[in-house]
């Protein structure tokens, strides 16, 4: 049997022919033997913790894949650092402030696949490799985040227990199930919609090609964890409640990371391009962002078969929200 090359070249996909292709629902070993290999019986186990395919795969994970490996960028020679000029104090500190926080969020979407990484059957490889990409990307951003801190001579300012508290939640899952609902669903969720405001709240072009390119890393690991999610829910019924559980939290502490000062302020500064109009212009601007922020993440969980806008506690009556309407 041969594989034969697309128009992209030899891709997973594209290797994925016969036995070869077939990823067991369960694996029957937890070893590192290629899938497909001629396997020894009396290889040693590996330990493995996640051992069925419905807990980490996802429809789209060869695309994904394929996608993340062609769409690398370097925060070192991809972002027009030779541009950075002086802005304004309260912009630059806005700035700083956001760049700070956000090298400190970005860093658990590193840590989290990591974790689990290890513990998920060498047959399920493809996801694995995703995972692997994901953990490239998200320590990218924080580089990325951290250097335009530095770069302007603001620095960087303020961490706060809320945030702390949030991604220590995250970290802390029971099952891969709850971390990925609370990563992928909750918190890079959030972070997704705030980088596509990129063009309302960056100040110059070097913060708008940040954002770009975070953002399209961004929706791919969005879009892994939903399709994961629902794949799991399919498969498992009983994972639902689960995952609603570890998101009931999630959302606790989420709303006490929503009351920082540090960050609405900057955000709204940001979005009135500067303090002369920060009440009248900023902070509406800020609360119709909150709005869609919290109206994409209601979608993201209908699209991985979670209904939250009857469970959920975050404020929905004050978006118009309908709680016996489901989100489309």
């Amino acid at each position: 049997m041969r594989a034969k090359p697309s128009s992209k070249g030899l891709t997973m996909a594209d290797i994925a022919v016969g036995t070869y292709g077939a990823v067991p629902d369960h694996p029957p070993r937890r070893t590192m033997a290629p899938r497909g290999a001629d396997i020894d019986a009396d290889v040693p186990d590996m330990g493995y913790l996640i051992n069925d395919k419905s807990h980490v795969w996802a429809e789209n994970v060869y695309e994904l894949y394929e996608e993340a490996v062609a769409r690398q960028w370097s925060a070192t020679r991809d972002i027009p650092w030779g541009e950075v000029a002086p802005l304004p104090e309260e912009l630059e500190r806005a700035v700083c402030q956001i760049c700070t926080l956000l090298s400190e969020v970005e860093m658990i979407a590193t840590d989290l696949p990591a974790k689990w990484l290890w513990r998920i059957n060498h047959d399920l490889l493809e996801a694995k490799m995703f995972l692997a990409t994901q953990v490239m990307d998200e320590a990218r951003h924080t580089e990325v985040f951290r250097k335009r801190a530095l770069v302007n001579g603001g620095g960087l300012l303020y961490s706060r227990k809320g945030t702390e508290e949030l991604l220590r939640t995250i970290l802390q899952a029971r099952t891969f199930a709850q971390a990925s609902a609370l990563m992928h669903l909750l918190g890079e969720g959030f972070v997704l919609d705030l980088f596509r405001q990129g063009e309302l709240i960056a100040p110059t072009e070097v913060e708008k090609r940040i954002f770009r390119l975070t953002m399209q890393d961004e929706a791919r690991h969005v879009a892994y964890g939903t399709l994961h999610l629902r794949y799991a829910i399919e498969h498992d019924p009983d994972l639902a409640e689960e995952i609603h559980e570890a998101l009931d939290h999630g959302e606790q502490m989420l709303v006490a990371f929503g009351t920082q000062t540090d960050t609405t302020e900057a955000l709204a500064v940001l979005l009135a391009g500067g303090v002369d109009k920060v009440e009248e212009v900023g902070f509406p601007m800020l609360a119709q962002l909150q709005a869609k922020v919290l109206t994409s993440y209601l979608a993201r969980c209908e699209r991985a078969g979670l209904n939250r806008v009857q469970r959920t506690k975050l404020p929905v009556e004050e978006l118009g929200i309908d709680r016996d309407v489901r989100v489309a």
